[in-house]
């Protein structure tokens, strides 16, 4: 059931915990583990306040929302992985439709890949970013919670996270849902993304 947000600029197209359907609109995913702030950071970016589900229990996605953003676009809020307090044969089921969705043949444009600056690099993060690659789909790494770091550690952790991605300049992104850091950016990004015919 579709329903207007934000003046009718932002439209919420649906929850789909199995096949997500195809809109016909260039889509931009956004993935990240369960508590890394994907709901705040989706909010921020549709600017939104209730548009994605924030708690403060991590996993609390379950299944594939998708909004539809000005008619020029959708994002797709993909389940969070790693710490959600949930059996396991649930998570291998979300990680089964994020991999399928990620697989399927549709106009995804690019993936905003949602990493904690203050974590070590590697686990769940580092498998999901080699499968992008793999897959050869356009990736930008979105280190957020970037308030919770003073300014020098901060860009030493975003440095960091370069480093040990190997992630070029264009790729990494500072981010925060509090203060809107990054925001213009992150903006910049996907509008380049959607622009662009694949």
């Amino acid at each position: 059931m579709k329903t207007e947000l934000a003046g009718g600029r932002v439209r919420f197209l649906g929850t789909f915990p199995t096949e997500v359907p195809v809109v016909g609109l260039p889509e931009v995913a956004v993935a990240g583990r369960s508590n890394v702030g994907k709901s705040s950071c989706l909010n921020r970016l549709v600017g939104v306040r209730q548009a994605a589900r924030v708690s403060s229990t991590p996993g609390r996605t379950q299944a594939i929302n998708l909004f539809q953003v000005q008619e020029r676009y959708v994002l797709a809020d993909l389940p969070g992985y790693g710490f959600a307090k949930v059996p396991e044969a649930v998570q291998a089921g979300w990680k089964g439709l994020v991999e399928g969705y990620l697989a399927s043949e549709r106009d995804l444009r690019l993936v905003l890949m949602l990493i904690d600056p203050r974590r070590d690099a590697g686990g769940m993060d580092a498998d999901l970013l080699w499968s992008l690659r793999e897959a050869r789909l356009p990736v930008l790494v979105v280190a957020t919670k970037l308030d919770k770091l003073k300014r020098l550690k901060g860009r030493s952790a975003l440095l960091r996270l370069a480093r040990e991605y190997h992630l070029a300049p264009h790729e990494l992104l500072g981010f925060s849902s509090l203060k809107g850091t990054g925001l213009e950016q992150l903006h910049k990004a996907i509008d380049k993304a959607v622009k662009v015919k694949r």
